[in-house]
């Protein structure tokens, strides 16, 4: 089964950082990669997506200037830099792969792969 794994949340106090990652084992990493998150009674929401080939990125618009998504091949990792964090950020962090090429697009249904999520809390 082709299933990734998310890491590196945590608790981190507002104006933080973060640094997460989604790997996996087994199979490389040559997808389209986005990431989602899902706050307490809330509908899980596009965050950042990268696609196949790197050749975009995608950000929803309240975290365009804080977050950067970024892959790196040799670690079959992709990565989400959490900068200036909020308080509206606070949420379990997923990501998935897609085999669509082109554009990516931070639409929940085309990806799959979903791992346990790293919880995000922000909070002084």
């Amino acid at each position: 089964q082709m299933q990734l794994v998310e890491s590196g949340g945590g608790l981190v106090q507002p104006g933080g950082s973060l640094r997460l990652s989604c790997s996996t084992s087994g199979f490389t990493l040559d997808y389209g990669i986005g990431w989602f998150r899902q706050a307490p009674g809330k509908e899980r929401e596009g965050v950042s997506c990268i696609s196949k080939n790197d050749q975009s990125t995608e950000y929803r618009d309240s975290v365009k200037g804080r977050f950067i998504i970024s892959r790196d091949s040799a670690k079959n990792t992709v990565y989400l830099q959490m900068n200036s964090l909020e308080p509206e950020d606070t949420a379990v962090y997923y990501c998935g792969f897609t085999r669509n090429i082109g554009w990516c697009q931070l639409r929940a249904y085309e990806y799959t792969g979903w791992g346990q999520g790293t919880q995000v809390t922000v909070s002084s």
